[in-house]
């Protein structure tokens, strides 16, 4: 399906506003180029997370590593190794897609491709400036995502997809 219409209402360095009119009636609609986000864990099956100041909530969080797909050439695989790393300081050992998410699709066409990463039991580089690290067990985390307590939605489906994969993998076959 297409609009009737659609004209430009802004554009900044990473997302534009399209005014598009659908049956009589405008909607602004925020055009993002995407992003990929990434759940690492460690050998001893802890998961990392950052935390950091996030300026449109005005507060810190606490997330999964995740960046823009801004890099030409870059596909969301590459986006969630590079973030993962310039991120944690961790390089990943395997990398698997698992899912993604819309994560406001009344208003924006943001996607972001979530991965699952088994990490190095080290850190081989220095986290971004501003960035904390923080190591719990993925158990812990898994059971705050269910209990509602993990405010970021990207970090939060992560984390439920990675407590079905677990709960599915002890099943009986």
């Amino acid at each position: 399906m297409e609009p009737q219409s659609t004209r430009e209402g802004f554009a900044g360095r990473l997302i534009r506003v399209e005014v598009e009119s659908w049956d009589g009636h405008d909607f602004e609609v925020i055009r993002h180029p995407g992003a990929a986000a990434v759940l690492p864990l460690t050998p001893d099956g802890d998961v990392l997370l950052v935390r950091q100041f996030r300026p449109a909530i005005r507060r810190t969080l606490v997330e999964i590593p995740a960046g823009i797909l801004d890099v030409d050439g870059e596909d969301a695989l590459d986006c969630a190794a590079r973030e993962l790393f310039e991120e944690t300081g961790y390089r990943h050992r395997s990398l698997e897609f698992v899912g993604g998410i819309y994560t406001s699709a009344g208003f924006a066409d943001e996607y972001i491709h979530l991965f699952e990463a088994w990490t190095g039991d080290r850190q081989e580089g220095t986290p971004e400036e501003g960035i904390e690290v923080l190591r719990r067990p993925l158990d812990e985390m898994v059971a705050a995502a269910r209990a509602g307590r993990v405010r970021d939605a990207k970090t939060a489906v992560a984390l439920l997809l990675a407590g079905a994969r677990r709960s599915r993998a002890e099943l009986p076959c």
